[in-house]
């Protein structure tokens, strides 16, 4: 897939890498010539100057072949009206643009534009290090009766099995993140201080998972 992003900041240099890993074509467009020395001499995608939300711009970084446009350049109003373009003038439908203002996000997720609101998804992260407590949605089915979500666990499972922990609190863990780095955990993988937990669970039942997790393994089924 050809993919089009407006910024060359730290973010929008990240993510053409990333993609150009995966094999996908990438354009990136700048105002400041000078910002693309972030993707260095290894990148093999296209360099445009210009402002992303123009559409001669957007034509030369080939918007009109893309399957995907991500504005991530400093300017909330740059991002949306280029995100804006993007879809209603070029028919491109994964669309989504960086936010700083939260109120803002809200609204253009409203209008159907997919926001990352950065302040707020800092503040959330810093919040989750800082006060380490109950389950943090990550994502829910389309009826909303299952979730998968990051589940604060009690020092008190450490050196335990993964396979006591499902056992005992009746969740199924997904996945670990261990050291900065997301592991498929087996049956026989132990808890180590520092992991975070992602779990499958119902709905319905999360507040019982996060008793459950915040207790340990002899009192979870008390």
């Amino acid at each position: 897939m050809h993919v089009v992003i407006m910024g060359c900041g730290r973010v929008g240099s990240t993510l053409a890498h990333s993609l150009e890993q995966q094999g996908h074509t990438v354009a990136v467009i700048d105002q400041d010539p000078t910002a693309f020395r972030r993707l260095g001499a290894g990148f093999g995608g296209r360099r445009v100057t210009g402002v992303g939300f123009d559409q001669d711009t957007l034509r030369e970084a080939g918007i009109e072949e893309a399957g995907a446009f991500a504005a991530v350049s400093s300017g909330d109003n740059s991002n949306i009206i280029a995100a804006r373009v993007a879809r209603e003038m070029f028919g491109i439908e994964n669309v989504a643009a960086r936010i700083y203002d939260p109120r803002r996000a809200e609204v253009y997720q409203r209008l159907g534009i997919p926001t990352v609101a950065t302040v707020r998804w800092t503040a959330d992260q810093m919040l989750r290090r800082l006060l380490p407590s109950g389950a943090e949605p990550l994502w829910r089915d389309p009826s909303g009766g299952v979730q998968l979500a990051e589940v604060h666990t009690s020092p008190a499972w450490i050196g335990h099995k993964v396979s006591r922990l499902q056992e005992e609190t009746g969740v199924r863990v997904a996945f670990l993140t261990r050291l900065g780095e997301a592991m498929l955990p087996t049956s026989q993988t132990v808890l180590q201080e520092g992991d975070l937990v992602h779990v499958m669970m119902r709905t319905d039942g999360v507040s019982d998972v996060e008793a459950a997790f915040a207790k340990g393994p002899e009192e979870a089924r008390s």
